[in-house]
């Protein structure tokens, strides 16, 4: 009796000396990093989030719980270790052998434009018995960005090859014989006759020609996503970003130089989008960027008091784009003050596919409206 006695209190003793020593060493060398496999994708475009668990010690863990939490709009195709209601919960359960390393991919779909952020991560980790549990919390800094996927509609198209043939005639000077001339990939803009067909037959994949002249005058978009009505128009606010990020390439691949600004708010500043003129992809990347951190939950900033001064400026040598949804009187009384000023303006309107009527506006603004009709998600 006495010698199980002994045999159940040594137990005991080595089941409270491992607990004590897991609790005291588990978390040393454990490194667990979550990482984007990139840092941005378009919509609908699929990715992968990486858990990468290092256990430098020699010490095993028979049970580790990797836990965070992000945006349900990152829609992850494995969601048995998901809980999904207005964010997305990931607890992952790994055996962690000592001085192992462990790699395990997420794939997931960017279903919606934003900015998407991990903060934190929680571990939770289990003695030899899975007696007790000890827990910790590690912040993290990982970001993601979903640009929006560039408008594409027959609509839309068609608007921009008559800018081609009505707008940048007037924005180019002319033929530089010192300028490169190449070639680029093709866009839905793109007219079929500037298609370089030996180079489409080299690479596989449709190349235009470069514009052979010298593109150093400037486009201003301007946007307007106020949605203060009844009725909201959340479908024709995405539209709205999804047009500009269009047009920007639609004029940056023309060589133009693009300046951009509207009155959604960023959700790391919550300032309006304000973005001098530049050209190259280096400004396309900043317009797709400042496009995704428009947090449409933010109350829009007053579109007059933001960019009345900035739009009344001197403007030779600028053409000068509107995109809303809306026809609010703050706004198209704007509109009437910078056309009464001498200046000439585009305005792309987009409207529910249902809607075929004309909004109610001055008869001398139709030529300049190009209604977009967007179907509704």
């Amino acid at each position: 009796m006495m010698k199980i006695i002994g045999i159940g209190l040594l137990t005991f003793l080595l089941m409270r000396l491992a607990r004590k020593l897991y609790e005291k060493l588990w978390a040393g060398k454990l490194d667990v990093r979550l990482e984007f496999a990139d840092k941005s994708l378009f919509e609908g475009e699929k990715g992968e989030l990486l858990e990468i668990i290092e256990n430098g010690k020699r010490l095993p863990l028979p049970m580790l719980k990797v836990k965070f939490q992000t945006d349900r709009n990152l829609r992850f195709t494995d969601s048995d270790s998901a809980k999904v209601t207005d964010l997305y919960y990931r607890n992952d359960i790994f055996q962690v052998k000592g001085r192992e390393r462990i790699t395990r991919k997420l794939e997931f779909t960017a279903a919606k434009r934003g900015y998407y952020r991990i903060h934190n991560i929680d571990l939770v980790a289990g003695d030899p018995l899975l007696s007790s549990e000890m827990v910790e919390s590690r912040q993290t800094a990982q970001y993601f960005y979903v640009y929006p996927a560039p408008f594409v509609s027959e609509e839309f198209r068609r608007s921009l090859q008559q800018l081609n043939g009505e707008l940048l005639t007037k924005l180019h000077f002319p033929e530089d014989p010192f300028e490169y001339r190449g070639v680029r990939e093709y866009q839905p803009f793109d007219d079929m006759r500037s298609i370089n067909w030996k180079a489409s037959a080299k690479t596989g994949d449709w190349k235009v020609n470069q514009k052979n002249c010298t593109a150093l005058q400037t486009v201003r978009l301007f946007f307007n996503i106020e949605d203060s009505g009844i009725l909201k128009k959340d479908a024709m606010v995405e539209a709205s970003i999804q047009i500009i990020a269009g047009l920007a390439a639609f004029f940056l691949n023309q060589g133009i130089r693009v300046s951009c600004y509207g009155n959604g708010r960023d959700i790391l500043n919550g300032e309006p989008v304000h973005i001098e003129a530049g050209a190259g992809a280096g400004q396309m990347e900043q317009i797709y960027r400042a496009l995704a951190r428009i947090d449409t939950n933010l109350k829009t900033a007053d579109f007059t008091s933001c960019f009345e001064r900035e739009l009344m400026k001197a403007s030779t040598g600028i053409t000068t784009v509107f995109v809303s949804p809306n026809a609010y009187e703050n706004f198209t009384g704007l509109l009437r003050r910078f056309r009464l000023s001498g200046q000439e303006c585009l305005w792309f309107y987009p409207v529910p596919e249902t809607e075929k009527q004309m909004p109610e506006l001055p008869e001398e603004w139709k030529k300049d409206i190009r209604i977009l009709h967007i179907a509704q998600r």
